[in-house]
């Protein structure tokens, strides 16, 4: 979460309109500071609506990989279980049997082998769970490590420059040395042979990614796993693999099924999802599991005797509330298999056609196509002009579009685009309208005869 400081409160104070308040009551509050008495829930609730104006409009927010809209009976759902601690499990076992069930279709869906005992959990969202399956890499590597008779102190992990900032988080939080393989040319994740080079004895797991947020792409995981496999061959040194399918676990078993990436490779250790992205679930919901009991060291797992029943647990944090696991099993139970496979397999159909739709207007040249996840990242085409992909970012919120503009990492941070996520409940009527735009800004912008004064780049956080 953002971190926030303390402000003076010798500031204007917030006030509001007297028809908002009852009879007698303040039309007035201090911003930083706790008011000195009540107000009633009415105008409580008018005042906090009416903070939120500004705030874009989700459902156009082509930037975020989380889900902004879910039907009536799940949001139903959703509120009822509100109160429900998800960490209380002897209080309400049905809401941890429903959480079991999602740990069990996860498994199956990433083909578990049937001979070994997949376990996991749920999670505040996948960055949690990522950081669940480096600890559990980290351990490992410090047992065998430790048996071997050889140093713990210099643990690395190896992963692409385009990894989510949990990863670098990680990383610093549990003192490894990350070791990112940089971008090179038209290649924009982690490839084989760069994750095996960057390897050693005190590699305690290589990350691959099932859909960079940068571009959409899935990392090669198949060749990645060969590769580690022909390291060991040659070194003896054997370096487990963990899966980021924060976005790619909920599209490639329904779109790619003949994709290898998953628990079908042995050397494939544990994986992360995200529920509250393409599981189609508010935010924050997460998931992680292991191939078997083993790939999770058991000191990593506190039992602890809560509310009269023992309760082992994995987590970073405690409470929290079910709802969001209520919510996956109703999407599960809802959709079945081929219920996502046509939710998903629309939304890369709208993806592909608004990139097609994009690449015709001219000025602009696709770096990725949305046939892996429904996302696609686009540049301006070589040439002088007087404006960037940040100036037409800038200008597509006229009309309530978030589309990100940002440059790539190390190696490539020369090449800066746009990118598009199409989620659940993005058509195209809605991408023709985007597109529309699109060329009406760029109409407008093709006739600068200077560039922009100052542009200010938005912040942009993958």
């Amino acid at each position: 979460m953002a971190l926030q400081k303390k402000l003076s409160d010798d500031q204007a104070s917030v006030t509001w309109t007297p028809m908002y308040a009852q009879q007698g009551e303040a039309v007035h509050a201090p911003r930083f500071s706790l008011p000195d008495s009540e107000m009633s829930p009415d105008t409580a609730f008018q005042f906090v609506r009416d903070e939120l104006m500004l705030d874009g409009n989700a459902r156009l927010n082509l930037a975020t990989f989380v889900t902004t809209w879910m039907e009536p009976q799940a949001e139903h759902l959703m509120a009822l279980t509100f109160d429900k601690n998800m960490v209380d499990k002897d209080e309400y076992p049905r809401t941890a049997e429903l959480e079991r069930r999602c740990v069990n279709m996860l498994s199956r869906l990433w083909n578990s082998p049937s001979d070994d005992e997949a376990t996991g959990t749920s999670t505040t969202g996948s960055s949690e769970a990522a950081m669940l399956g480096g600890l559990a890499l980290k351990w490992r590597w410090r047992d065998r490590q430790n048996k071997a008779g050889k140093a713990t102190d210099h643990p690395n992990m190896v992963m692409g420059a385009n990894v989510q900032v949990c990863w670098e988080k990680f990383c610093r939080y549990w003192d490894i040395e990350p070791r990112m393989a940089p971008l090179e040319g038209d290649v924009y994740h982690l490839t084989a042979a760069k994750a095996a080079q960057l390897c050693d004895e005190n590699t305690i797991g290589v990350v691959g990614i099932l859909g960079s947020t940068f571009d959409g792409s899935y990392e090669p995981i198949a060749e990645i796993s060969a590769a580690l496999d022909k390291l060991q061959a040659e070194t003896g040194i054997d370096i487990p693999l963990h899966v980021d399918a924060a976005s790619g676990g909920f599209i490639a078993p329904f779109l790619d099924p003949g994709l290898q990436w998953d628990f079908r490779l042995s050397r494939v250790q544990s994986i992360n999802t995200s529920g509250h992205k393409y599981g189609l679930v508010y935010p924050g919901v997460g998931w992680i599991i292991w191939r078997n009991p083993d790939a999770l060291p058991e000191d990593l797992v506190f039992n602890v005797n809560y509310l009269g029943g023992n309760m082992p647990t994995f987590a970073l944090n405690f409470s929290r509330p079910g709802n969001q696991v209520a919510a996956q099993y109703y999407n599960f139970l809802r959709l079945g298999f081929d219920g996502y496979r046509r939710v998903q397999q629309t939304c890369r159909d709208v993806a592909r056609y608004c990139a097609d739709a994009v690449a015709a207007l001219g000025p602009f040249e696709l770096l990725t196509h949305g046939t892996e996840l429904p996302v696609f990242a686009f540049k301006l085409k070589d040439g002088e002009r007087n404006y960037t992909v940040f100036d037409v970012s800038e200008r597509l919120r006229d009309r309530g579009w978030l589309v990100p503009a940002y440059t790539f990492p190390e190696n490539r941070q020369d090449l800066a685009a746009l990118r598009v996520v199409v989620r659940n409940g993005m058509s195209r009527d809605l991408a023709d309208l985007l597109t529309a735009d699109l060329q009406r800004h760029v109409a407008y912008l093709d006739q600068l005869t200077t560039p922009l004064p100052n542009p200010q780049h938005q912040a942009f956080h993958h």
